[in-house]
Order: structure tokens, then sequence, then C-alpha cells
């Protein structure tokens, strides 16, 4: 069993990297599908009573924002794996603005995430983390190093 958390800003490619690597395996869990809490709490409690994989598609900027699906998680003896998407501000605005519709994020939003970003550590909880990148348009992974 195994709990994947994205934690990143908006528009880092978090989304796409789900329908890349983790569609056809975990089961996609993302206020932006559900639109609230209680439904993600719901579906949550879903994966966990069936022992699904799931991935947490979410911004999870703060450790406080982590721990609640770390910690349930693990309670329920999955693997709990972390994907940090680094992007610089500028990126991930230049990307944004590329949006077209409800994909569009005000510029605020992404802003005010980015203040709140803070790096994960295997302290929290983290059986396995990894770094992920955007090159010439590729996803590249690589192992956490505790820093950016």
């Amino acid at each position: 069993m195994e709990a994947v958390l994205f934690i990143g800003i908006q528009a880092t490619g978090k989304s796409t990297f789900y329908k890349q690597n983790f569609f056809n395996s975990h089961v996609r869990l993302s206020l932006d599908l559900l639109n609230t809490r209680n439904k993600l709490q719901r579906f949550l409690q879903t994966c966990l009573d069936t022992q699904s994989k799931f991935v947490i598609d979410n911004t999870n900027p703060e450790v406080k924002d982590r721990l609640a699906f770390i910690d349930i998680a693990k309670q329920k003896k999955y693997k709990v794996v972390g994907y940090y998407f680094n992007s610089s501000l500028e990126e991930a605005l230049k990307r944004n603005s590329q949006r077209q519709g409800k994909a569009r994020i005000p510029d605020i939003g992404i802003k005010g995430c980015n203040k709140k970003l803070q790096l994960p550590t295997y302290s929290e909880g983290f059986d396995e983390l990894y770094y992920v990148s955007i090159l010439n348009n590729e996803f590249i992974i690589s192992e956490w190093k505790n820093e950016i």
C-alpha cells in the first residue's frame, strides 16, 4: 500500500505528473476535483478502507497540511512517498498565464502559496522523498538531498 503526496505551488506540473506516472495505479485525490475537504476526506477514507494506493494531488505547502495525510496513512501501514515540485515562482506564473478558464489561477493565489511553502523532510514521516523539476517539457525526478 502506498500513499503519495505532491508538494508544490500551483502550475508546477503536479496533475500532469500524476497522469503520466500514477494514472493506472493510484486513485487521485484532489481538491480541484472534489471541491471540499469533506469530500476529500471521505474518498481518502474509502482508499484506506479498501487498501487502495492513492495520490494527494494538492499543493500541500505546509508541514501541517502534510501531517494529516501522513499520520493517517502511517496508522494504516502505508508507505508514504513525497514528490516536491521544484519550480521558481516566475516559471509557475508563466505556465499559469498560458492556462485558460477555470484552470488559470489568480497570480495572488500562487504567490500566497509560495510564501507558505515549506520544504518536506523525512522527519515528517516520509519513507521516500523526490524532487521533480521540468526541463524541456520533460519531468526530471531526482533523489532528495534536503535542499533546493
